[in-house]
């Protein structure tokens, strides 16, 4: 790819995505500000909420509330999810018992967990978890299994002609080659627990960017709706970034691949 198309792509083209966004919500407020809130009035109340926070908590802090949230789910479903693929990618037993159990909960999205959650543990910390390492197990289990299951056979013959035991194939050539599909299920799923954090926040929380969603529209405050939805969007697409960024330097030779 040339330096000009990557401009394009990486620079102008988005840039111009952005723009008629902005722009589409600028058409649109003007005709219904009551319903609507426009590009001003959203950063007025962005700038308010700076100065008067809700619920005795800064704007930070709603937000490092969410990521704490988010931080601790991940990384309980990543090690959990990783090493669930990990045994029914490469056991045929294991995928024979386990693998039809998580077919059928699988599709089950959270949200429709949280009733259930909910009623067993309250609307306290745990249960936000818990939401969040259900949204993320799937994907980063699933990504797991299939990339344990798409390494070349060529490699594996290989490990067999050197004698090398089961546990150093896997070591040394299953994982390394299933690395790229591990890390985009840890991709993925960051994305996946970030959405389900927020979904948890709106329906019970006393801090949180979802909470601060659900105070908008219990008050009627459609700036505050949006101020809360484009911090979502904004800490979505740096987590997206810096989790791709990490895929880069981790796996490069998947990144070349790619381009």
């Amino acid at each position: 790819m040339t330096e000009k198309k990557k401009v394009v792509i990486n620079i102008v083209l988005p840039l111009i995505g952005i723009s008629l966004l902005i722009l589409t919500w600028i058409l649109i407020s003007q005709m219904r500000p009551d319903l609507f809130a426009t590009p001003a009035a959203t950063y007025k109340r962005f700038l308010r909420l700076l100065e008067k926070p809700i619920s005795r908590i800064s704007l930070g802090g709603h937000i490092l509330s969410s990521m704490r949230r988010v931080l601790i789910g991940l990384v309980f479903a990543w090690i959990l999810g990783i090493s669930f693929g990990i045994l029914i990618g490469t056991s045929r037993k294991a995928n024979a018992f386990l693998g039809p159990v998580f077919e059928i909960i699988r599709p089950i999205p959270p949200l429709a967990w949280i009733p259930l959650i909910t009623i067993w543990f309250g609307i306290g910390e745990f249960s936000k978890v818990l939401i969040v390492f259900i949204g993320s197990f799937a994907t980063a289990a699933l990504n797991t299994c299939s990339g344990m299951q798409m390494v070349d056979p060529l490699y594996l013959s290989v490990g067999k002609i050197f004698r090398g035991t089961r546990a150093q194939i896997l070591r040394e050539i299953v994982l390394p080659a299933a690395f790229p599909s591990i890390f985009a299920g840890i991709r993925i799923s960051t994305g996946a627990g970030w959405m389900a954090v927020v979904a948890a926040e709106m329906l019970g929380a006393k801090s949180g960017v979802g909470f601060l969603i659900t105070r908008g529209m219990d008050s009627g405050d459609t700036a505050l709706i949006f101020v809360s939805m484009i911090i979502i969007g904004i800490i979505g697409a740096i987590l997206a970034a810096l989790t791709s960024g990490l895929e880069r330097w981790l796996c490069p030779w998947a990144a070349k691949k790619n381009e």
